[in-house]
């Protein structure tokens, strides 16, 4: 857009030497004007240009550039709808395949602002054989449009790790936060060039492709006011959408008590060998490791003062372990 203004509105005005500084004012296009933005391969600029022009002599000028934004308000219907989604993959090729790894989650709104703290709410299941690690991260996709070609630019500018999950194991993040860094606002409404967010939750799997969520996001300039209370009644629901999950394992469950701290020194070393036995990874790997994960939860270990000292029952305790 060319905009056109004069210091005073006459067509002759007649200065003399020195300087002189006059105010200029001009209302910007009633049509909603792109957000100023800079990217890999375009841009979006807005520049004031202002124009000396004397007879008989080149013009001169000068330009600087102008930041311009156009607001997104999160607070509108479609952008506070909850996103979910879930995916399965099985690990393995062929006729060794090793067990499925299952991954569901959930955002409470689409809309968010820069700084904002993103909870995520996600349940995994790893049936595989092998070690997973579940991760998030917040992806910025850049298209530009031009001449009938399409080009894209993609990159992460946030990203949070979990911790890994055994074999035969299960995690849950119960609004693990994500904060959005300074970012440019999302551009929907441009034909040259698009700006999209999205949350992306995935599991990276040894030996094969990792297993990957994408939730759209959009980054707005104005704050949704008022969610606080919305928060809970929406947490709420998503804690009882999750409840397919048979299986889930507390945060932080309390050990089972030490054999050595239950019996005497003496007896310890009498019924325990030095040098217990290796354990065979393949057999743990086929026995039934969710049985033991129920029982470890909801029968816990017993009290001190239920143990008899007399080393005929002191016989009769094994211990156990556990693979999580």
């Amino acid at each position: 857009h060319t905009i056109h203004s004069s210091p005073t509105g006459e067509e002759n005005l007649i200065l003399l030497d020195g300087r002189h500084e006059f105010p200029f004012s001009f209302q910007l296009p009633q049509e909603p004007l792109v957000t100023s933005f800079t990217g890999k391969y375009g841009s979006i600029q807005y520049y004031v240009k202002a124009v000396l022009e004397r007879p008989a002599v080149p013009d001169q000028s000068v330009q600087t550039e102008l930041q311009v934004i156009s607001h997104i308000d999160v607070s509108s219907p479609a952008l506070l709808t909850p996103v979910l989604r879930s995916q399965e993959k099985m690990v393995g090729c062929w006729f060794f395949t090793s067990g499925p790894v299952s991954l569901s989650a959930k955002i409470e709104r689409k809309g968010y602002c820069n700084g904002e703290a993103i909870p995520i709410y996600a349940e995994i299941e790893n049936c595989s054989s092998r070690l997973i690690v579940p991760k998030a991260a917040i992806f910025q996709t850049q298209t530009y449009l031009a001449s009938g070609k399409t080009k894209t630019f993609r990159q992460m500018v946030a990203n949070v790790r979990g911790n890994h999950i055994a074999s035969g194991s299960t995690d849950t993040w119960n609004g693990k936060t994500l904060k959005i860094p300074p970012v440019s606002p999302s551009i929907l409404d441009c034909c040259i060039i698009r700006v999209e967010y999205s949350l992306a939750v995935y599991i990276h799997i040894p030996g094969a492709k990792k297993l990957m969520i994408e939730m759209p996001l959009v980054i707005g300039t104005i704050p949704c006011i008022g969610f606080s209370s919305r928060n809970s009644s929406i947490t709420s629901q998503f804690s009882m959408d999750m409840s397919w999950l048979a299986l889930t394992m507390p945060e932080h469950p309390e050990a089972p008590p030490n054999y050595a701290d239950v019996v005497s020194e003496e007896e310890f070393s009498r019924h325990v060998p030095a040098y217990p036995p290796p354990i065979d990874c393949e057999e743990q790997l086929c026995c039934p490791v969710f049985a033991y994960i129920q029982e470890f939860r909801f029968q816990p270990p017993p009290l001190y003062s239920e143990i008899d000292p007399h080393p005929t029952d002191v016989e009769e305790v094994q211990p156990v372990s556990f693979m999580l």
